[in-house]
């Protein structure tokens, strides 16, 4: 079968335009030498015909349209099997480069054949790939411009060398959150840069900015070496940059024009002016990175997703959000990151779980912890991961400064079987680990992923296997699981001649992908047994037509007027309530999660009634600090929201909404879907989600 991702051999690039790190993968990638791996076309055509698994009363295959269907070259959108397909040849293709590139030898046959059973474990979502892999394996970004950073869920820069390394942590984290990474930062650095006046004797400089990603992250490192340097001002030219509402082909979705640029230079000046001749400081830190990210989300469709970890007896820290104190900055750009702590053991938690069980932050960060341990049950080990600096925005990751990491997905109550979860776990791995076979565009980060080739494989819908066999069956699958992983990892690290990853497994709080199987995200529990899903979704979507066809409730948002607010009923047997789920059940599903599976870490979102459980806050800190790497809290609120994300329902509402409902038909579905959601892709209430001020 031809994808419309196949590149185009005879299509002329000026490499010129790229940097020469970059031109070197676009050049490599378009050897007429290298024969491109491809399934069978009659194999995957066999699949067309297949009714994929949605999960979730249409919701799945909503989602999936919704986000990972790209626009094919004829005008088309791809339908699952072909989103699996390009998915597959992509991750071959990087596994027959990398084999041949070391000297080994790459048999055709054995891997169509593997390649085949991977394939029908994503179909039949055993197992999927993350959001961005769905949407970037196989498609120009990385068969034609090699940009494999975008295949990576997570990223975390650290400032404690601010003064040598300038500008970087700032347009890194700008560069990897327009690729859709989300990115963990400290504000180490503070007090180590003088904050400069601008050197205008000889005039400005000026730029140009060309309509590029990176022309948006150069044009932000001019703006900083100007205060961090005192060089000239300088005066940017926006002419170049396409008009709002124009598509973008490589990414999808559609140009914001140039104003959110304009205003983040803007907003980038007010602040560094005020600090003229002062120390950087925590908050110009925090600022600046959360300006960028509200930039991000104004001017990009892909999510993004930030937090910021400071210390635990930093008042300037544990304040910036302080609406007392901050309102109007909260309100403007201080919402974009969540904000955390790097936790001590031992210490005293009562002043900062106070101002949890008020807000919902801090979270919290066990660096001992995080570079001690992998999984808590194997012991102490000062070699796990000694040089650990932070993590990524949902903390199941533990990353030093500058690395990335590729998450998978597998969901055990799609399985017949133990041994069949062993078997996906194989696939899952290899997809995981393939990514890390990529080059991205920055040194430092090839330095760090190609030391520690660190993936996170997940397991989601933990909930509902706990529901139907039980905590003990859990256990087993669990250690049985990461044993597999252990020992795919020594066959294929050594095949590909790279070490063996320094951590592989996780727990990640999961959101749209785990929709598409219909199963709870990570470890956490449903909203209730019977609910009703909200969704905004733009009106000008082309799903529109097929979600009214179908008779699902569809309402004018009171939030967003370019939105509908759309409902899908949901079912899902047996499960409880969240007020019926404790504060303390809901910490001991993580930390046996934490020991018996992950290595790196479990992604929870603990909610807690902040009038019974509050006051608990602390205690429960201190109990479980000696078994977590990370934790995020948040309280359950008792105000009724107009249009909810979640609204619970009685099986009668359920069953009336449901007998309205048609089944959903995409077939007339042509064009871009530029209707993604933002921010990362963990779920409402998720320890990534940010917490939008009230």
């Amino acid at each position: 079968m031809t994808y419309a991702h196949v590149p185009d051999l005879s299509k002329k690039i000026d490499y010129s335009e790229f940097t020469p790190h970059q031109a070197r993968i676009m050049k490599r990638l378009r050897d007429p030498d290298f024969e491109r791996f491809e399934l069978r076309p009659d194999f995957v055509e066999s699949y067309k015909n297949t009714s994929p698994p949605w999960g979730f009363d249409g919701l799945g295959e909503f989602t999936y349209m919704r986000t990972y269907s790209r626009l094919k070259e004829d005008g088309n959108n791809e339908r699952w099997h072909e989103t699996v397909g390009r998915v597959v040849e992509g991750v071959y293709n990087m596994q027959k480069r990398r084999t041949l590139e070391v000297g080994q030898e790459w048999i055709d046959y054995q891997g169509e054949k593997s390649a085949e059973e991977m394939y029908d474990r994503i179909f039949n979502m055993k197992f999927l790939p993350p959001g961005r892999g769905l949407w970037a394996m196989g498609s120009a970004i990385t068969e034609e411009r090699g940009i494999y950073a975008a295949l990576n869920n997570c990223a975390f820069v650290s400032t404690e060398n601010l003064r040598e390394d300038l500008e970087k942590p700032f347009t890194f984290l700008m560069d990897a959150s327009m690729l859709g990474v989300g990115v963990g930062f400290d504000n180490k650095g503070a007090g180590q840069n003088i904050i400069q006046n601008p050197d205008n004797s000889v005039g400005k400089l000026k730029y140009q900015i060309p309509d590029t990603r990176e022309g948006w992250v150069k044009s932000v490192g001019l703006l900083l070496r100007t205060y961090f340097l005192g060089n000239p001002d300088v005066e940017f030219d926006y002419s170049l940059i396409r008009p709002k509402g124009e598509s973008i082909k490589t990414f999808g979705g559609y140009s914001s024009g140039p104003e959110p640029l304009e205003e983040l230079h803007e907003s980038m000046r007010d602040t560094l002016e005020k600090r003229i001749k002062h120390p950087i400081s925590v908050s110009d830190i925090t600022d600046l990175q959360n300006l960028i990210g509200k930039a991000v989300v104004a001017g990009n469709v892909r999510r993004t997703a930030e937090i910021a970890f400071g210390e635990p007896d930093d008042e300037e820290f544990l304040n910036l959000k302080n609406p007392n104190l901050y309102l109007d900055e909260l309100k403007h750009h201080r919402w974009a990151s969540n904000n955390s702590i790097f936790a001590r053991l031992g210490m005293d938690y009562s002043k900062v779980a106070e101002l949890t069980r008020m807000n919902g932050e801090p979270g919290y960060a066990w660096l001992e912890n995080m570079k001690n341990f992998g999984r808590m049950k194997d012991g102490f080990n000062p070699n796990a991961d000694p040089r650990v600096k932070g993590g990524n925005p949902c903390l199941e990751q533990s990353l030093e400064s500058y690395e990335l990491c590729c998450l998978v997905e597998t969901f055990p109550t799609k399985h017949e079987n133990l041994d069949d979860f062993l078997r996906t776990l194989k696939f899952a791995y290899m997809y995981a680990k393939t990514v890390t076979l990529g080059e991205t565009h920055w040194p430092e980060t090839n330095k760090v992923m190609g030391r520690n080739r660190r993936i996170g494989t997940s397991m989601s819908g933990l909930a509902m296997f706990k529901r139907d066999k039980g905590v003990d069956a859990l256990k087993e699958w669990s250690n049985r699981g990461y044993d597999e992983i252990n020992k795919w990892d020594e066959i294929y690290s050594d095949w590909f001649n790279v070490p063996k990853s320094i951590k592989k497994t996780s727990i990640k709080p999961s959101g749209s992908v785990s929709l598409m199987p219909g199963v709870t995200p990570g470890i956490h529990e449903d909203h209730s047994e019977y609910y009703e899903r909200g969704i905004l979704v733009a009106k000008n979507s082309k799903l529109i037509p097929a979600l009214k066809k179908a008779n699902y409730p569809i309402e004018e948002s009171v939030y967003d007027k370019t939105s509908y607010f759309v409902k899908f009923p949901i079912h899902n047997p047996g499960m409880r309530k969240k007020e019926e789920v404790s504060m303390w059940e809901q910490l001991e599903m993580a930390s046996f999660m934490q020991e018996h599976w992950a290595d790196n870490q479990v992604s929870a979102t603990i909610t807690f009634d902040p009038e019974t459980e509050g006051h608990q806050i602390a205690d429960a800190l201190n109990y479980f600090q000696y078994k977590l790497k990370g934790v995020s809290m948040l309280p359950l609120s008792n105000h009724g929201y107009e249009q909810a994300p979640y609204k619970e329902i009685t099986k009668k509402d359920y069953e009336v909404l449901k007998s309205q409902i048609g089944k959903l038909d995409f077939s007339g579905v042509h064009g871009e879907i530029a209707d993604i959601e933002k921010f990362c892709d963990g779920g409402a209430g998720s320890s990534c989600e940010v917490k939008l001020p009230k």
